[in-house]
Formats: structure tokens, C-alpha cells, sequence
């Protein structure tokens, strides 16, 4: 069961307030451009969601506890150790998701900048004249109601 398992609802915590955190992170950024504004939030998104393995000693001699947490976390306990064989690896983890989470973030760029533009060929400017061929009641053009 989901809450007698306590690593999967310790997990089911941390994606519910890491998805609270990256949205209000990218409402709070709203003042950005699109473009900083989804890098920096799947930038964080890299770095918050890679796992990382991590192995502990136990308080009996030469057992450990083995598991994956967020690589990001396991790298800040590194340190905290100053344990440098743990940290390399975390770190580097954290860097790759980092760069993943940006290239995802240009990525949604790319695909959605042409969205609020229009193509060329739906561009048309009303003070210009109607071509001749479409002044004539067309299909699709717009008639102007008459009055009278």
C-alpha cells in the first residue's frame, strides 16, 4: 500500500511540490520573455528531477543502505560531508539534467514561437485596397452591412 511504503509516498511528495514549485517559479518569472522564462523553469526542472544512487553506511559494521534520491540532494549531502567520491557523480547528474532541462526549455520555445504570429498569406492591411481579383464578392470575403 501507497502509505505504508514510505519511500513512494516520499516520492509522491517531492513530484507534487516540485511541480508546485516549477509552476510558481514560472508565474513568478512572468515578467521574463518566453524564451528566459521556460530555460530557467526547465532548467530547474532538470536539476530538481534527476535521481541520483546514493549508498550509506549503516550503524553495523560494513552493511550500507543503497537508494536513489534526487541528485541534486544527494550532491548537497556530499558536500555537507565533504565527501568527494559521493559528490563528483551527483554533481555531474545534476549538470546533465540541468542541460537536458535547457534544451527541453528551447525546445518548447521553438515549437510554440510562430503561434501568435500570422502566416503571410492571412496578413491583410485595411487601409490597402482589395487585388481585383477578390473585390468581386469572392468566396470568404468579408461583406460591409448596408445601411438603407
Amino acid at each position: 500500500m501507497l502509505i505504508s511504503d514510505s519511500i513512494s509516498l516520499l516520492w509522491l511528495v517531492y513530484v507534487v511540490l516540485s511541480l508546485v514549485v516549477l509552476l510558481t517559479g514560472y508565474l513568478g518569472l512572468a515578467f521574463l520573455p518566453r524564451l528566459p522564462r521556460l530555460v530557467i523553469t526547465w532548467l530547474v526542472a532538470g536539476v530538481m528531477w534527476t535521481p541520483a544512487h546514493f549508498r550509506l553506511p549503516l550503524l553495523e559494521e560494513g552493511e550500507f543502505y543503497s537508494g536513489f534520491a534526487p541528485a541534486v540532494v544527494v550532491a548537497a549531502v556530499a558536500f555537507l560531508e565533504r565527501n568527494g567520491a559521493a559528490f563528483m557523480p551527483a554533481a555531474m547528474l545534476a549538470a546533465v539534467g540541468a542541460g537536458l532541462g535547457l534544451v527541453v526549455g528551447l525546445l518548447l520555445w521553438w515549437r510554440g514561437r510562430h503561434r501568435d504570429t500570422l502566416d503571410d498569406d492571412d496578413y491583410v492591411d485595411m487601409d490597402d485596397e482589395a487585388p481585383a481579383g477578390r473585390r468581386r464578392g469572392g468566396r470568404g470575403e468579408r461583406q460591409e452591412p448596408m445601411i438603407g
